[in-house]
């Protein structure tokens, strides 16, 4: 029987309507585990005899934890050489199980070891101020697990400039000689860093959120090898991947440690795969940092700076939420009644210009004095917070506001 282009037309929507509900969503490529580029300050650097006089790593292994989000069947890394300041030669590289399935551990599950490779090949060479992703690599992994990242350089990095993410809250392993097959590192110094290691991305139906932030976000007050910041809570309540891109002493409108949000949105936000939505919660820093004489005009060019950020982040299709920022009252560098005043200024316009608002200002501040944080959140400095602070904000964003569609 011949179809009208009616009934054609009427069988293809049903096709497709049936076809959108009945089958599960696509897999994709989507960040499940991030560390922010940053230059490494002076005291950062990898200790002694792993930085020379021109050149760190030379001949020299780094065995690296990171906390996946979500989970899927295969994954593929990413390595950022954005503040190098000499081509990054990565001579091997390979992912491993860490024993015991452990955070900051230097030995990984005998045979569990798979050699990665780019574009077909063991070693690759990362251009100054780019970025080089992985092949697809035949390893599963499951949500919340860790995974075990040794890279090898038989000639180092020539240059004293070097890119990492020195608050990583997460033990890292040097040792020299190549030991991407090692199955511990007997003898390792230890660091409390990240180095060139910049994402983790997963084979998954799953969308990411990307959380932009300073310290309150990096984890600073947190457990070292604990996983406990309040990105890592939310990422333990919601079925998306959570990608933590904050640094310690970020800023939204100058830059500090790590370029400023606006200088960085493309890369970490815009460019990372996958992201659905964005959580802002940073300011604190600027407010802090301005004279009291310069606070107001501060708060409203954080405020121009935000509406820059929902811009540009709609038009590439991703929901912002904002969070307010949290009271510093008692700090000994940033508390200031003019500081105070940008503060509850900047939250009044957050409160009522985002996709939605997270509310981390009334969760952590103490009922009897709103300028403080409340005793029990107080990691001693009047700023961060202990892990039961972070808990808490993590515990207060509402889970639905990540369900898909």
């Amino acid at each position: 029987m011949k179809r009208t282009p009616a009934v054609l037309c009427l069988a293809v929507l049903t096709a497709l309507f049936v076809g959108a509900s009945g089958r599960p969503p696509a897999s994709h490529w989507v960040a499940t585990w991030t560390s922010m580029p940053q230059l490494t300050e002076p005291s950062n650097m990898p200790p002694a005899p792993f930085t020379g006089t021109d050149r760190v790593l030379d001949n020299a292994s780094l065995r690296q934890t990171a906390h996946v989000s979500v989970g899927g069947p295969r994954i593929r890394l990413r390595f950022s050489n954005a503040f190098g300041g000499s081509v990054l030669p990565l001579t091997a590289v390979s992912v491993a199980r860490p024993a015991g399935g452990a955070a900051g551990v230097s030995a990984v599950v005998p045979g569990s070891v798979v050699p990665v490779t780019f574009h077909g090949k063991p070693s690759t060479t990362v251009p100054v101020g780019a970025q080089v992703v992985s092949d697809p690599l035949p390893f599963p992994v499951r949500p919340f697990e860790n995974i075990t990242v040794t890279t090898y350089l038989a000639h180092g990095q020539a240059s004293l400039s070097i890119t990492s993410h020195p608050g990583s809250r997460t033990t890292s392993y040097l040792l020299a000689g190549d030991q991407v097959s090692a199955p511990d590192l007997p003898g390792a110094t230890p660091v409390d860093h990240w180095y060139f290691l910049s994402g983790v991305e997963v084979l998954s139906p799953a969308s990411a959120v990307a959380v932009i932030g300073d310290s309150l976000s990096d984890g600073r007050g947190s457990t070292t090898n604990g996983n406990d910041r309040w990105p890592d809570v939310l990422a333990s309540r919601v079925p998306a991947a959570v990608v933590n891109q904050a640094a310690g002493g970020n800023r939204v409108l100058q830059d500090g440690l790590g370029p400023n949000v606006l200088a960085r949105l493309d890369r970490d936000l815009l460019a990372t795969s996958g992201v659905s939505w964005a959580i802002v919660f940073e300011g604190v820093n600027d407010i802090g940092t301005a004279t009291p004489d310069a606070a107001a005009s501060t708060a409203s060019d954080l405020i121009d700076a935000y509406d820059q950020i929902l811009t540009r982040a709609h038009a590439a299709g991703i929901q912002v939420y904002g969070a307010t920022l949290t009271p510093f009252g008692g700090n000994t560098g940033y508390d200031d009644p003019a500081r105070e005043a940008a503060r509850s200024t900047v939250n009044a316009w957050i409160r009522g210009h985002f996709d939605a608002v997270l509310d981390f200002d009334r969760v952590a501040r103490d009922p009897a004095a709103p300028t403080r944080l409340l005793p029990a959140y107080d990691v001693g400095d009047h700023l961060h917070l202990n892990p039961a602070g972070y808990r808490a904000l993590g515990s207060s964003i509402p889970a639905g506001l990540f369900r898909a569609g």
